[in-house]
């Protein structure tokens, strides 16, 4: 939760212990490039089927959405 740029994935660094960014997968497991998806200040389009793994950390498999916004 939060907007783009506060520091979400930072959040998911701590409670894994790393300082790596996390890899992106598909939904079929295909690795996606992360500068299509690199944070920015506008909203950015998230698919809930790609999920964020941090190498250290395979157990924990996280995934981004649009999220919410008031009056939608």
């Amino acid at each position: 939760m939060g907007r783009a740029n506060a520091g979400k994935t930072t959040i998911l660094q701590r409670v894994c212990n790393t300082t790596e960014d996390p890899e992106i997968f598909d939904g079929n497991g295909n690795k996606v490039d992360a500068a299509t998806v690199q944070g920015s200040l506008t909203r950015g389009e998230h698919n809930i089927e790609d999920e964020l793994v941090f190498r250290s950390n395979p157990g924990f498999v996280f995934h981004d959405s649009c999220g919410f916004e008031a009056g939608s």
